[in-house]
């Protein structure tokens, strides 16, 4: 009898749910901070995302300490909003395999994920906000896309400078701020993290008309 059941419910399209798939455990939004994982990259340019995501969860009264998705997140709510905090341990540049699995998990469209993001046409702790575009020569922005199939997702630049001439890049966004930038990013951090917060109970342009620009 179970087998014929069974049948019935497969030709309706029903699913059994999966204890992890609880209603209680269903988030309205992704907020993603980027960076590469183990001790040797912490405080580095390349890792502002990592950091904004830590302040958040301390607003939050959460931690981000949970293993899933390839990457480590916590949970919190904002405006009533549940929210899943993902720090990608992919390292940079396979971001996207993270942020993919956890929205394809929850059923999160692009709209709600927000990325957050070192930038380095911005100077040191200033931030702007787009609601799409183009990864504009971020490998992890560049793999999120290609993952998520567009560039409609919203996200938060944080300014960390531009590099000196002679430098290479690489070297410049793994290296880590003098002793007075790291004081303006502190602030940067907590101003990120409340624009997460604006972006999500009063909307977007609300966001981008409040933090763009702002500087630490």
């Amino acid at each position: 009898m179970s087998g014929i059941w069974d049948r019935i419910k497969g030709i309706l399209g029903w699913k059994k749910r999966e204890p992890d798939e609880k209603e209680d455990d269903r988030v309205m939004y992704i907020v993603a901070g980027l960076g590469n994982p183990t001790r040797e990259y912490e405080k580095t340019r390349h890792n502002v995302g990592f950091e904004v995501i830590d302040v958040l969860a301390d607003m939050l009264g959460t931690t981000v300490e949970e293993k899933k998705f390839k990457g480590c997140y916590g949970r919190g709510i904002i405006g009533g909003e549940k929210v899943l905090l993902l720090k990608p341990q992919t390292f940079m540049n396979l971001s996207g395999e993270s942020i993919r699995a956890a929205a394809d998990f929850y059923k999160v469209d692009p709209e709600h994920i927000i990325i957050i993001y070192d930038d380095i046409s911005l100077d040191v702790g200033q931030l702007r906000i787009r609601k799409k575009g183009s990864a504009g020569g971020h490998n992890g922005i560049k793999n999120i896309i290609a993952h998520l199939g567009t560039q409609e997702f919203p996200r938060i630049k944080v300014g960390v400078g531009d590099k000196p001439k002679k430098m290479d890049l690489a070297d410049y966004v793994l290296s880590r701020f003098s002793k007075e930038d790291r004081a303006a990013m502190e602030d940067a951090f907590k101003t990120a993290a409340k624009a997460v917060e604006v972006m999500i109970t009063d909307g977007m342009d609300t966001a981008m008309n409040q933090f763009n620009g702002h500087k630490a």
